[in-house]
C-alpha cells in the first residue's frame, strides 16, 4: 500500500530565541492512501501542526512533506494554493459555507476559483452520497448543523482530492449528528477509495478510523490500528491528556 503523503524529519518551530516553540519536533509518517487516519494528542501536542503542514497549509521548519510524487517544501505560496485547491480537500469545524450561495453553489466553487468545469454527473453521485439531493437549491441558513457538514463533505470531495483532511469535523455537532458525519466520511473510504486525515480529541471519532496517531510533545508517541473508543481513551489517558 503506497503512501499519500510522507513526512520526513519535519520539525516546526514558532517563534525564535528564547520565545520559541517546537509544535513538531522530528516527525516522520507516511500515511497510507485509500485509509482513513485519525490524529490524537493532549492540547498543545502539536495536531493541527502536524495537520497543516501535511496539506501544505503551513511550511515546516525543517524536513519534507511530500503529497503523491510532489516535494511541498520549496513551493510558494501561489503553487501551494494551486496544488490544494487541485489536490487536497478539506473539512473543518466550523463549516465555512458562504452564506448567499446555493448547496450547490458552494460544493462547485473550488471548481470555479480554478476555472474548472464542474462534471455534473459526479457532483450527483457526491451530492446523493451525502444525502443532499433535494437540498441543492437551499442555502446554509435553511439546513441543519449536520446538513451544512455534509455539504463542506462535498465540497471537499469535488475535486476527488488525493487526500482529504479534516480538523475536529465534527467539534460543533451534537452527538447523533456527529455520528452520522463520521459515518459518512468512513464510507468514503470504504465506498469511495478516498484517503482521510481527521484531528479529533473524541475517542468515538477516532474509532471510526483504521489507524490512530497519538501525538505528545510534538512527536508522535505510539499508533493504534483497528482502535475502539475505550482503547483510544485509555491511551489518551496514559498520554496525560486529561490530567
Amino acid at each position: 500500500m503506497d503512501d499519500v503523503v510522507m513526512m520526513n524529519a519535519v520539525s516546526k518551530v514558532y517563534g525564535k530565541g528564547r520565545g520559541a516553540v517546537a509544535a513538531l519536533r522530528e516527525v516522520s509518517v507516511g500515511i497510507p492512501r485509500g485509509r482513513f487516519t485519525a490524529v490524537m494528542g493532549p492540547s498543545g501536542s502539536g495536531k493541527s501542526t502536524f495537520l497543516h503542514c501535511a496539506a501544505g497549509l503551513d511550511t515546516p521548519t525543517s524536513g519534507t512533506v511530500r503529497l503523491g510524487g510532489t516535494e511541498l517544501s520549496g513551493m510558494n505560496e501561489t503553487r501551494l494554493t494551486e496544488l490544494r485547491r487541485r489536490r487536497v480537500g478539506f473539512v473543518f469545524q466550523a463549516f465555512n459555507l458562504v452564506s448567499s450561495l446555493t448547496v450547490e453553489q458552494n460544493i462547485t466553487l473550488p471548481l470555479r476559483l480554478s476555472r474548472t468545469k464542474v462534471d455534473r454527473a459526479w457532483l450527483r453521485e457526491i451530492v446523493a452520497r451525502v444525502g443532499l439531493t433535494e437540498r441543492v437549491g437551499h442555502r446554509p441558513a435553511q439546513l441543519s448543523g449536520g446538513q451544512q457538514q455534509r455539504v463542506a463533505i462535498a465540497r471537499a470531495l469535488v475535486t476527488r482530492p488525493e487526500v482529504v483532511f479534516g480538523d475536529e469535523p465534527t467539534g460543533a455537532l451534537d452527538t447523533m449528528t456527529a455520528r452520522e458525519v463520521l459515518a459518512l466520511l468512513r464510507e468514503t473510504v470504504d465506498g469511495m477509495g478516498q484517503t482521510v486525515v481527521m484531528v479529533t480529541h473524541d475517542p468515538v471519532a477516532a474509532s471510526y478510523a483504521d489507524t490512530v496517531l497519538f501525538l505528545a510533545d510534538g512527536r508522535i508517541a505510539d499508533a493504534m490500528d483497528a482502535p475502539t473508543s475505550d482503547k483510544v481513551a485509555a491511551r489518551m489517558t496514559r498520554l496525560g491528556a486529561w490530567n
